[in-house]
């Protein structure tokens, strides 16, 4: 299959350009396991689906770090039949999908928990995609389960879901919510939007 993201960093600052390319050296390390490329949109990552979000989260904190109001929007997709198989997508790590869904629940939750700690506080709203099956609102619900009992769950929005808190936990359960829910060998797909130093009242409630 093919796992990727189309994602696009917006810094609000006058510097925006050094911001973002200071930020790039924050993805160093996973560079090596990844497709990069960029144009005048957005940048697409490809690579093994554990390190999408990783790589996400890096690359974000880091601009974040700056203190200006950062946004990110994001299109991550997995298993797009449209889409050619790549080796570099193969997974690291095995599935979890043969589990039932309620220790998939579990085994989610703990991975938030266990989560380090960024020192840096976003929000994001997301929605889940799982495709194809007729049965997808039923990995969408356990999905939603899972969210509202985690530490980072702020709330529920038309059409998406609030995440808030320590960057670390927040991109650890987007990254199960994608990985966890939605057969491995179905297209998946999240659309989601991050914050961070917003100036609105919301933020920082």
């Amino acid at each position: 299959m093919k796992c990727g993201a189309q994602l696009s960093l917006y810094v609000m600052a006058d510097d925006f350009v050094r911001v973002i390319l200071s930020s790039l050296d924050a993805i160093a390390p996973y560079r090596d396991r990844l497709r990069i490329e960029t144009d005048d949109i957005s940048t697409l990552v490809v690579g093994p689906p554990e390190l999408i979000f990783p790589t996400m989260r890096e690359l974000f904190v880091a601009a974040a770090r700056s203190g200006h109001h950062v946004a990110m929007h994001a299109t991550i997709s997995r298993g797009c039949p449209g889409e050619p198989d790549m080796d570099i997508c193969s997974p690291e790590q095995p599935s979890a999908f043969d589990e039932d869904l309620e220790r998939r629940k579990t085994h989610a939750a703990q991975a938030v928990t266990d989560a380090p700690s960024t020192g840096q506080r976003v929000t994001v709203q997301f929605s889940l995609y799982p495709l194809g099956p007729a049965d997808y609102m039923d990995e969408i619900y356990g999905c939603i389960d899972f969210l509202k009992a985690s530490p980072v769950f702020d709330r529920a929005k038309n059409y998406c879901t609030r995440l808030a808190g320590d960057a670390g936990p927040v991109f650890e359960a987007l990254s199960q919510a994608w990985l966890s829910f939605g057969d491995p060998s179905a297209h998946v797909a999240i659309d989601l939007t991050a914050s961070a130093n917003s100036p609105s009242k919301d933020a920082a409630a």
